[in-house]
């Protein structure tokens, strides 16, 4: 089955690789800060190349753990692994290694893993019960997509910034306290230096929530982009925008309970399970559902247009 085409999307392309470029800029000063105050940027990168490493490596084991995901076979879910067994090879990727469930009536679904050969999908019972076999394959699409494009990949690098932001500033902290940064019976030199631990702090603190939002505004175009190669994978953009609309109208009627248990796998989630929060724009790592479901139902249009000119 071929796999239908919408025109590109130069805008969201360029927005992701501007978005990039910052980074970069942004860990470029970072480091020449560092080195200017004669920091062991070396040892403080090692440590977060380490870290950003481990959550690489055991991102699908360690949400696998937190969500209580699990793993099913395809005689306990034939429907669920022949949908996604069919979208992978509709997709040219090898299909996922785990698929999951999550017996919770939160509806969502999310996708994991360094690459396409050790990737997990998952979904909530939530999820089948209140989509029909269209949605939910509009959403599996949506997260294979995830998977082919690598985003735990590029996210996890990416955050690499943010991982040495967050080592240094906890050093400096613990320095502070116990007056590393010169005290009153010192001299200049050890004022001088002090001003200099100061510096970086500030530095440290603005680089941390800078690289923060960057990252987040990388993963809002990361999930628009997977929107959009999930439809062009279905052909089916109006039934992934009718599942976002009904994840995102059923979310405000899941009690609190129920949300709090899922709340920890909120970056992986198609549709985050929050309730309410304006903020969330600017901190949030999805784009607004509407400006989501808006998209896709253009994409619909330009489809059904193409179809109709095709016919005449």
């Amino acid at each position: 089955m071929r796999q239908r085409g919408y025109g590109r999307d130069p805008e969201l392309t360029f927005r992701m690789s501007f978005t990039i470029l910052m980074l970069a800029m942004v860990y470029v000063g970072f480091m020449a800060l560092l080195f200017w105050a004669g920091v062991p940027w070396m040892f403080i990168l090692g440590i977060a190349i380490a870290m950003a490493a481990f959550q690489y490596y055991g991102s699908d084991k360690i949400v696998l753990m937190t969500t209580g995901a699990r793993e099913v076979s395809a005689e306990q879910e034939p429907r669920l692994h022949a949908a996604i067994e069919r979208l992978a090879a509709m997709a040219d990727m090898p299909k996922p290694k785990k698929i999951a469930v999550m017996d919770t009536h939160v509806p969502n679904a999310f996708a994991t893993g360094r690459n396409p050969k050790n990737a997990v999908v998952a979904v909530t019972r939530g999820l089948l019960a209140r989509l029909n076999e269209r949605e939910v394959e509009a959403v599996l699409g949506h997260e294979l997509m995830h998977v082919k494009n690598r985003d735990v990949m590029v996210l996890t690098w990416a955050s690499i910034i943010v991982i040495m932001a967050g080592f240094l500033m906890q050093m400096l902290f613990w320095v502070s306290l116990f007056g590393g940064f010169g005290g009153r019976d010192r001299g200049s030199g050890s004022g001088q230096a002090g001003l200099i631990m100061i510096a970086v702090y500030v530095g440290t603190i603005a680089v941390y929530f800078i690289s923060q939002l960057l990252i987040l505004a990388l993963s809002r175009y990361r999930e628009f982009a997977a929107d959009r190669g999930g439809a062009i994978l279905t052909g089916a953009p109006g039934q992934l925008a009718s599942a976002l609309a009904k994840i995102s109208d059923d979310m405000y009627r899941i009690p609190e309970k129920d949300m709090r248990r899922v709340e920890h796998a909120n970056a992986f989630f198609i549709i985050p399970a929050l309730k309410g929060g304006a903020i969330a724009s600017l901190f949030s790592s999805h784009p607004k559902v509407e400006q989501r479901i808006e998209r896709l139902m253009n994409m619909q249009r330009e489809s059904e247009r193409g179809l109709t000119r095709f016919r005449v």
